[in-house]
């Protein structure tokens, strides 16, 4: 099995027949999907997803993939390629596109529209090709077919892709469900065929590759979800995703069964919706839609509000109205349903709104007490079953963190795929194809890449750092004015504190710690401004961490006057 070594270089230029294979996201992570395939000197994008700031990102809106990779060679890419339409897969595109805004995005009818929406929100006109399963398309030096998946959102994909260099199937986000909502099933006949014709590569979903057995039918999920609607004294609030259309159609016919009104919050679930009914994806009962903005005017019996922010995101619907942030004012016999399962690192983030919410009144259901979600992601027995049916020559897991790709890599091997034929790597880990074996060459830059209000890229670890700490351990002000002509000191120290239990008188100690240090530096011969306030600096840090036990940003100001 092969490991990326931190010894590893930039990859030497690819073979001549060769196939490169290089993730900008999503290996080692749930999110920011994004992988890059060149042969012949061109290039194919398959996705182009974010991933969604923790609390390790203060103040940071969205995580991009790294483009530098691919960033003079735009001109290079034949197309980008959408696998379907959730914000990991699709969420980075207008950044892309605002590189070069030609590149042609190529998905099924429900997965453009939604990335063309929000193109239109950052003034964006794509060049866009809707494709369907067993379509099949010449790219340049790609041969693309599309295959069915069936997966939380409709309208999924898989790709084969043909070369001269050899074949390569990616699943995208994929299960088996055998009872899926709208009859459209993962085509297994086609991954069969496609294994006989004979895939060289597969890159196939990890999310739940260390989960025995099978994924649950969706349809399994409405009786909990009528029980809830039973049950209800007061009005319901329903949390999933925005782009997640089958649950919002079990939530619509389960308000139709029970009499009651829906209104959608959040600007992405009406604008998805919108899309998705539009399209026929989405089947809403005549008048059972209402303005949120009405639904004082019902009674709470009869409500149903369907809301974004079931991963506890700070600024969504549901954070708002734990928080008493939101005009919809949360209480007792309110029933919340969590109809969506954890994005693993948002755990802490929603177990804050759940106690927020309970504590405030409401009765709360999720997955970890009632059957009201089941995973979109092929679980180790779906896995198994695909091994064996397409029979690959390589494996290399792709999309999970790296518990989920190593056990899916153990799956690989156990169905029969030599392990020095399962290539395990992570983001920027360069994988060449080259005369039927996979194998890993080098590495490439693969950074996160922050959005931050107006500002994309300009956010770095050393802010971040320097943002956490003030959160997390306050900061001091030491300001000291010396005389120019004797280096004595003329006014100071002046301390300020802020983000401390500790009495303000405290800090007094440290002065005379400031003035011995700076006394001594002097007589040292130290009389620039700069290091100076390096002094200050280590004096205040050292007292700091032995007094308060605290590491906090200490911003020292020495003048001279």
């Amino acid at each position: 099995m092969s490991h990326p070594h931190p010894e590893l270089t930039y990859p030497p230029p690819l073979e001549k027949g060769g196939l490169r294979v290089v993730a900008l996201g999503g290996l080692g992570e749930v999110g920011r999907n994004m992988t890059v395939l060149e042969t012949q000197g061109r290039l194919l994008v398959v996705d182009c997803g974010v991933l969604f700031p923790d609390e390790t990102h203060p103040g940071v809106d969205l995580i991009l993939p790294d483009f530098s990779y691919i960033e003079d060679r735009l001109a290079d890419i034949e197309a980008i390629v959408l696998t379907h339409g959730h914000e990991d897969h699709i969420g980075a595109v207008p950044y892309l596109l605002k590189l070069k805004g030609d590149i042609p995005l190529i998905g099924s009818t429900l997965t453009l529209a939604l990335v063309e929406a929000k193109l239109k929100e950052h003034r964006i006109r794509p060049f866009t090709m809707a494709v369907k399963e067993g379509q099949r398309e010449q790219l340049g030096v790609f041969d693309l077919e599309f295959v069915a998946v069936n997966h939380s959102i409709p309208d999924a994909l898989a790709v084969f892709v043909r070369t001269a260099a050899g074949t390569l199937l990616h699943t995208g986000d994929f299960k088996m469900d055998q009872l899926p909502l709208d009859g459209r099933l993962t085509d297994l006949r086609a991954f069969a065929r496609l294994g006989e014709e004979g895939v060289d590569l597969f890159l196939t979903d990890s999310t739940n590759a260390d989960v025995p057995g099978f994924t649950t039918p969706e349809l399994e999920i409405a009786p909990a979800i009528d029980k809830v609607f039973r049950h209800a004294q007061r009005r319901i609030i329903v949390a999933c995703f925005s782009s997640h259309v089958h649950r919002v159609q079990q939530v619509l016919d389960a308000a139709e069964k029970a009499g009651r009104k829906v209104a959608l919050v959040g600007r992405s679930m009406v604008r998805n919706m919108g899309i998705a009914s539009e399209l026929g994806y989405l089947h809403v009962p005549d008048g059972i839609l209402v303005d949120w903005k009405r639904i004082d005017d019902l009674p709470d019996h009869e409500v149903v509000l369907i809301s974004t922010g079931s991963q506890g995101e700070p600024m969504a619907a549901l954070s708002r109205m734990a928080n008493r942030d939101h005009r919809i004012d949360v209480g007792p016999g309110d029933t919340v349903l969590l109809a969506s399962s954890l994005i693993p690192g948002n755990e802490n983030a929603v177990y804050r709104v759940i106690n927020g919410l309970m504590r405030l009144g409401a009765t709360v259901v999720h997955k970890g007490i009632a059957k009201v979600h089941v995973s979109g992601h092929a679980s180790a027995g779906e896995l198994l079953y695909t091994y064996n049916i397409v029979k690959p020559r390589n494996v290399m897991p792709v999309h999970g963190e790296w518990r989920h790709m190593y056990a899916n890599a153990q799956l690989a091997k156990a169905t029969g795929v030599p392990q020095e034929n399962v290539v395990l790597a992570e983001d920027g880990v360069v994988v060449d194809l080259v005369d039927g074996r996979a194998s890993i060459v080098g590495v490439v830059d693969c950074g996160y890449v922050y959005v931050d209000g107006s500002n994309i890229g300009g956010t770095d670890e050393a802010l971040l750092k320097d943002r956490r700490i003030l959160r997390d351990e306050g900061f001091i002000t030491c300001i000291v004015v010396l005389d120019a002509a004797t280096g004595k000191i003329a006014t100071g120290p002046e301390i300020t504190a802020r983000g401390f239990a500790e009495d303000d008188e405290i800090f007094l100690e440290v002065i005379p710690k400031v003035e011995r240090a700076i006394e001594e530096a002097v007589r040292g011969g130290v009389r620039d401004d700069y290091q100076l306030q390096q002094v200050v600096r280590r004096a205040v840090g050292s007292w700091a961490g032995g007094k308060i036990r605290r590491r906090p940003m200490i911003i020292p100001v020495v003048m001279q006057a």
